[in-house]
């Protein structure tokens, strides 16, 4: 049997005295810190939605997967064994893993995928991160089954930053798609073809679909309440390829946390997150018993004449405890949950955001910067002389500054650690190659002409970096972009939409409350300013978290060189990793599988 899903297992010093000797020798622990140790067995697993059953790849035959639960400074140990077909990795988003990538996770990246039918033990190194972040699959799109909820409580002998709430519930927002755990074939087919990606068929609230899908009605998720009782959520998007809206009937909610740090209070009638991104939301149960559902809609930055994307609706519901009558359907949210192009909606949400800056949560932004960076992010044209285009003479791409990352066959920390050449060169571009309106309407098709590259950012320790992100309206392609950095968390100090004005833009940053984050959207035809300081070293992925974007190679890789001392310098790899040949090939070869569908997102 597998273990109990989201249960810690206890220290187990017979089978696993000598394997965790040697990750608590390279351990970075404090003295009052408790560490915890899980099991994640990754294996194909029966599972019935919308009518149909298919064979998935679960973690602990659960979905979505177990919860890990620590409090701030805690330290954990994940035990993966893949009884998959294929290889895979986890990530552990948002958590900073200080010094040391080696358990970071994205496959190609920090390491090699785990292969079928072995092990590998991850260790996740909590320390100023306190509130919601997840975990998932960092292998193809692996994650579309694969993922799971982090729950970081405040350090023993403290609380929340506002009053404790009398319950909580883990919301998790999840997609589906008819390809079953044919996905990443069909990933694999589109990125050698230039055929359109898998298209997600429904979204789902914890696992399920709700009231509004065949099949689903019986199985609907349920949050049961008390009336005058004040509850947190902690609302993962975990969905793959879309941003969306998520509302309750006639509740307000106010945001307190984002990315496992605390904002300042913003009360809304709905939120907009985007994948990868976490909120902390409280709201009370003050409005007449009933029931009253939980909505999630697809908000989409395209073109409003692009509508071949999923429609579906998920929903569960709110249900008061009571003595009332349940003839009635379920309130839903038709006055406050924004419709699919609503550009204005998502952008108000997203642009009021601020962070708590208070004595105990204070913000720290960095004012005296070193290294600036402008990085456009736009989708491309591909020329195809290693894939077999069957649609035009190039195939769809994106980009940072016109450079499509191409993943390598060796991962880049350890071709980095050991200075293994030709893997990546270190010449990733500060600014675009050339300039031109960025958000134009009729800039040149041959301006949207990339190559796939294996490009780094070399950065020196402790610099202080600002990078701003802007939108790109060439090849028609203007949306938004939830950008996610491994290894760090960064101030959002200012946002715009139109063309970065680098004369008076900047003078109205917020330097004082800015949110610190470690996903966030850079707006359709609009930019943002990030800033935060390299002391983290190692090598981290940077990327767009709407996967058809990263996959079509809308990444790079900052490397952080080492300090002048131990404390300040990369951790040597573990006595394990997973080699990089075998599961390569494995990796691959499920990839280029034929799929059973193939559309467009």
């Amino acid at each position: 049997m597998a273990p109990s899903p989201s249960t810690a297992f206890s220290i187990r010093l017979l089978a696993f005295a000598l394997p965790f000797a040697l990750l608590l020798g390279n351990a970075v622990l404090r003295a009052q810190a408790s560490v915890h140790y899980y099991d994640f067995v990754l294996r194909e697993t029966n599972i019935t939605r919308n009518c149909t059953s298919w064979r998935l790849l679960l973690v602990n035959d659960s979905f979505p997967g177990p919860t890990i639960e620590v409090h701030k400074g805690d330290l954990v140990f994940v035990n993966v064994h893949n009884q998959g077909d294929y290889g895979v990795t986890l990530h552990w988003h948002g958590v900073k893993q200080p010094r040391n990538p080696w358990s970071d996770g994205p496959e190609y990246i920090t390491q090699c995928p785990i292969p079928p039918g072995t092990n590998f033990t991850y260790e996740v190194n909590f320390t100023t991160e306190e509130g919601t972040l997840w975990w998932h699959a960092h292998s193809v799109w692996t994650r579309a089954t694969v993922h799971g909820a982090i729950v970081i409580l405040p350090e023993e002998g403290t609380t929340y930053p506002f009053p404790k709430p009398d319950g909580e519930e883990i919301i998790v927002l999840g997609s589906w798609y008819s390809e079953g755990d044919d996905l990443n074939s069909g990933v694999g087919v589109s990125l050698e073809t230039g055929e359109a990606m898998p298209e997600s068929i429904g979204y789902m609230i914890n696992g399920e679909f709700g009231d509004f899908v065949a099949c689903s009605q019986d199985s609907t998720y349920h949050m049961y309440v008390e009336y005058g009782k004040t509850y947190l959520l902690r609302i993962i998007n975990a969905v793959v390829g879309a941003e969306l809206f998520f509302a309750i009937a006639d509740h307000n909610l106010t945001v307190v946390g984002m990315d496992a740090s605390y904002t300042g209070p913003l009360v809304s009638p709905y939120l907009t997150t985007s994948p990868g991104s976490t909120l902390d939301v409280i709201f009370t149960a003050n409005k007449t018993p009933g029931r009253y559902y939980m909505a999630v809609r697809r908000y989409t930055s395209q073109d409003t004449d692009v509508t071949d994307f999923n429609h579906m609706v998920a929903t569960a519901i709110l249900h008061y405890s009571g003595n009332y009558s349940l003839d009635t359907s379920p309130k839903f949210p038709n006055r406050s949950l924004p419709g699919y192009y609503d550009y204005s909606g998502a952008d108000t949400f997203t642009f009021k955001l601020r962070g708590l800056a208070s004595k105990e949560h204070p913000s720290d932004v960095p004012l005296n910067i070193t290294r600036r960076m402008f990085i456009t992010l736009s989708m491309n044209e591909i020329l195809c002389p290693h894939h077999d285009c069957i649609v035009a003479p190039t195939t769809l791409g994106s980009s940072l500054n016109n450079q499509s990352w191409d993943d390598p066959s060796t991962d880049v920390l350890q071709a980095y650690y050991k200075n293994i050449s030709g893997v990546y060169t270190a010449d990733f571009p500060d600014f675009p190659p050339f300039a031109y309106n960025w958000t134009g309407a009729d800039n040149p098709d041959a301006w949207g002409v990339a190559n796939k590259v294996t490009r780094v950012k070399m950065l020196e320790y402790n610099e202080s970096v600002e990078v701003v992100f802007q939108d790109s309206g060439v090849l028609q392609g203007a949306q938004r972009h939830p950008m996610h950095m491994h290894g760090y968390s960064f101030y959002v100090v200012g946002h715009g939409l139109g063309n970065f004005d680098n004369e008076t833009d900047p003078l109205e940053y917020n330097l004082l409350d800015p949110p610190l984050v470690n996903t966030f959207s850079v707006p359709r035809d609009g930019w943002i300013a990030i800033r935060f300081v390299a002391n983290n070293p190692g090598v981290w992925f940077w990327h767009c978290h709407i996967d058809k974007h990263m996959s079509w190679g809308m990444d790079t890789v900052f490397i952080v060189k080492d300090g002048g001392t131990e404390e300040t310098s990369m951790r040597g790899p573990p006595s394990y990793m997973p080699p990089c040949e075998d599961s390569y090939n494995i990796a691959r070869m499920k990839s280029r599988r034929l799929p059973r569908q193939i559309s467009r997102i």
